[in-house]
């Protein structure tokens, strides 16, 4: 199972400086995955907890591309579809997949920021609709075209999310759930694959909560979220460690210290 990092694109802190601490610091520590996130307007509800500068995430990870190895695969969690136009997402990661040497995974998801999509005049209640039909574009265009085609990944949980990542994705990409919530839809369901987004809140005592989201508790704990989710079968957990502080962005000193426990004691039970 691969182990991936959701990086802070956004925030006060982050900088192309700090964009190359964060994957000399992903590459270091041995993940697989450096993955960043996606908004386009940046109106009130998203800069609440994803304030300027936010980066775009096709220019971010091309450039980070650059300067990473070609063992680190790169992504989008996730990418919203219905904001852009399926044909140019197509050429978009299509070049990407082949300039990084088919290091990208598409991450795609409808999006909930209502004022953001107002903003770009892109209808709020036809997000799942237009999700559905971009990604039948997407994919339709790389056949046509001979394209390289990237993994996708569909997020969300909901039942028309469950049967996108079904039908279109090649793997579910659920964030921030519970262990036993993804369980029990990995128990109904027949998805291509799985490949989870989890947070990353170490604590210094064991969380007694049994709706704990996967990642949130003490060092065991995630440890053995880490080995429910491989025994699960996910071929890729991504750690998400930004906690929606916009403050967290200037310290990311201790993200990296959680990482780095994390990575140690994953590799010692493995």
């Amino acid at each position: 199972m691969q182990l991936g990092v959701n990086v802070p694109n956004f925030g006060p802190g982050t900088d192309p400086g700090l964009l190359r601490d964060w994957a000399r610091v992903v590459e270091g520590l041995g993940f697989d995955l450096l993955m960043v996130s996606d908004h386009v307007a940046v109106t009130a509800d998203v800069a609440e907890r994803y304030p300027e500068p936010f980066y775009d995430p096709f220019a971010t990870l091309s450039w980070l591309a650059g300067v990473t190895d070609g063992r680190l695969r790169l992504g989008t969690t996730v990418l919203v579809l219905p904001y852009r136009n399926p044909l140019l997402v197509a050429r978009m990661s299509s070049s990407l997949h082949r300039l990084s040497g088919g290091r990208f995974v598409l991450g795609v998801g409808v999006g909930w920021a209502r004022q953001e999509f107002e903003a770009l005049g892109v209808p709020f209640g036809a997000r799942g609709r237009l999700t559905d039909e971009y990604l039948w574009a997407v994919r339709e265009s790389w056949v046509r075209q001979r394209d390289a085609a990237a993994p996708v990944w569909v997020g969300g949980h909901s039942e028309a999310a469950i049967r996108r990542a079904a039908e279109l994705g090649d793997a579910w990409h659920p964030l921030r759930l519970p262990v036993e919530r993804m369980r029990s839809v990995l128990e109904r369901h027949e998805l291509p694959g799985f490949a989870p987004r989890i947070a990353l809140r170490l604590t210094d005592e064991p969380v007694p909560d049994p709706d704990r989201p996967a990642g949130v508790g003490d060092l065991e704990q995630v440890v053995a979220d880490l080995r429910e989710l491989h025994g699960l079968g996910a071929e890729a957990v991504v750690l998400d460690p930004y906690h929606g502080d916009p403050e967290e962005t200037r310290r990311p000193e201790t993200a990296w210290r959680a990482l780095t426990a994390v990575s140690e004691a994953w590799r010692r039970s493995s």
